[in-house]
């Protein structure tokens, strides 16, 4: 008999990494998307006090601050990193701000071959060292009761943005770019890709134990379109990272997927996220086996009574099955959801037992 590695053993890893590597748990662990953030007194104060978003997420003790606000409360499963997807755009050579009731806005988007040319390789270590900080800042205050969550925009979702220049209602800049100089689109893509596995790795290495890839805006595309613009980069993403990181569980979250289910394992990830557009034991079997899933109550769910936000729980967990599930949202929470809703959310599902 072998003496077991005792580093190995004396510490618990955080429930969320067992139960998405199929291990035997005793309740799905829970988090929700955008779980720090608007609804939240204690975020409206920071707000109040740091107007600017770029500044709360790009200050290590306001990311470290802000990470931490539900985990403090609500003792969450999982502890996200308080970011944003673009903010490795300024990194890039892209410039952008988050403008407060407008969203994002790029400043030159980009139209041509020699607008990509100008797009650099992102370093994270040197643009983005308050990311990698606050990581390992959050893994001491967290110390393994929860798992840390990273995340990253995934590469036609950036495109996205940059092509449009901020959030878009049809998607006709980016889609002219696809159809007409779809090789400009493809040089961008992969600008991309490489940058976003070496974010991934990075988070990684500072701290995080899963990563969350969110590719929002691929759903706007058909399945064909999908698999040209989105699928072979996200699997690119998955490949490269998981050859450094083998063990970590990468999520891949896309709201309005419903048309896509049966691509998203395709791409490797560990986890697929499901939107509440979706039936959970629907989803599930369109999935397969093979992969955990992360949802999927409607976001709108928490503005309900307390006994209706309990039934749809059970409801989304009985229809998830035992084990591989990590009960989330469906989207991250909406402003204005009242914060003893969501403490009920938690309570509930941490009451849970298989």
């Amino acid at each position: 008999m072998t003496v077991a590695d005792p580093k190995a053993t004396s510490v618990t890893e955080p429930l969320l990494l067992n139960a998405v590597r199929g291990k035997d748990v005793e309740r799905p662990p829970v988090w929700l998307m955008r779980q720090a953030g608007r609804y939240m007194k204690s975020y409206q104060i920071i707000s109040e006090k740091h107007p600017s978003f770029r500044e709360r997420s790009e200050n290590v003790d306001l990311v470290v601050e802000i990470s931490l606000q539900p985990w403090k409360v609500f003792q969450p499963d999982g502890v996200i990193l308080f970011s944003d997807i673009l903010t490795p755009l300024s990194g890039m050579n892209i410039p952008f701000d988050i403008v407060k009731g407008k969203g994002p806005v790029i400043f030159d988007p980009i139209q041509t071959a020699s607008d990509v040319e100008k797009v650099r390789d992102f370093t994270p270590e040197e643009s983005v060292p308050y990311v990698g900080e606050a990581l390992t800042i959050l893994r001491k205050e967290v110390n393994n009761e929860a798992a840390v969550l990273g995340f990253v925009g995934a590469p036609f979702t950036l495109a996205s943005y940059v092509v449009e220049g901020g959030s878009s209602k049809h998607f006709s800049k980016i889609k002219r770019l696809a159809f007409s100089q779809p090789k400009v689109l493809h040089s961008l893509l992969q600008k991309f890709a490489t940058s976003m596995a070496k974010y991934i790795q990075y988070q990684a290495d500072k701290g995080a134990q899963a990563v969350q890839i969110f590719d929002s805006w691929a759903t706007e595309l058909s399945p064909v379109d999908f698999e040209e613009f989105s699928l072979p980069y996200l699997k690119l993403i998955v490949e490269t990272v998981k050859r450094t990181h083998p063990n970590l569980p990468l999520i891949l979250y896309a709201s309005g997927s419903g048309g896509l289910i049966e691509r998203l394992p395709l791409t490797g990830v560990d986890v697929v996220s499901l939107d509440w557009t979706v039936d959970m034991a629907e989803g599930r079997r369109r999935l397969g086996a093979n992969v955990a899933v992360q949802g999927n109550v409607d976001p709108g769910v928490l503005f309900g009574s307390k006994e209706f936000i309990t039934e749809r729980i059970k409801d989304t967990v009985k229809k998830a099955g035992k084990g591989k599930h990590i009960l989330n949202l469906g989207h991250g929470i909406v402003v204005g959801t009242p914060e003893e809703n969501v403490a009920h959310f938690f309570e509930v599902a941490k009451g849970l037992r298989y």
